[in-house]
């Protein structure tokens, strides 16, 4: 697929999945003061922008050590990408993040609430299918993750605003648009498979 930094910016907000974490994070730190939550939002949040960062950076080499193709991250990604959706739409029980006395870090917040499997797979391929267009990718990761601390900072607000039924909502519709984006990429990459048996 040829991702402009417009999809490629929505692609990582899906995935990334800022208002499905709100339930994640408020779990997570309500044991934590509350003047001190927002630093700690921060803090997850800037980890798991410089583990994207970095794997965009040696994504390429990690494809070549591991003997990967474009097309099998494509496929692979895009079977992930339907599992998370699946499970955006229909969560499964207890699926908060569990009760912790002490401040978490890292685990389970920036890694993988934020910067899951199916956010690492797609910053690789975005840069192995695009690596001249770099800056781009990075400036999108750099909106995700700014839309990301926006959101989960606000997230007692948003709740007490909108509703937990207008967040669940909300979530849903975005897991079927990562449905859609998922089935799509997987049908692209199951094309140029084919494409690539057919005899020339």
């Amino acid at each position: 697929m040829n991702y402009t930094f417009a999809s490629a910016t929505i692609l990582l907000i899906l995935i990334t999945d800022p208002v499905g974490n709100i339930p994640i994070f408020a779990n997570a730190l309500k044991h934590v003061a509350p003047e001190r939550r927002p630093w700690v939002i921060l803090r997850e949040v800037l980890i798991a922008f410089m583990l994207l960062l970095t794997f965009m950076f040696v994504g390429a080499g990690f494809l070549r050590l591991m003997n990967l193709s474009e097309l099998s991250l494509q496929i692979g990604g895009s079977v992930i990408l339907f599992l998370i959706a699946l499970r955006m739409i229909f969560p499964p029980p207890n699926s908060d993040a569990p009760d912790e006395l002490r401040e978490p870090l890292i685990v389970p917040l920036a890694i993988p609430a934020i910067a899951g499997p199916s956010a690492l797979a797609t910053v690789l391929l975005l840069v192995s299918q695009a690596p001249e267009r770099r800056l781009e990718w990075i400036a999108a990761l750099c909106v995700t993750m700014t839309v990301s601390a926006v959101v989960l900072v606000l997230a007692e607000r948003i709740q007490r605003v909108a509703g937990d039924r207008f967040v669940v909502a909300l979530e849903r519709l975005m897991g079927l648009v990562l449905v859609a984006v998922s089935i799509e990429m997987m049908l692209r990459g199951v094309k140029i498979f084919l494409s690539q048996l057919a005899p020339t």
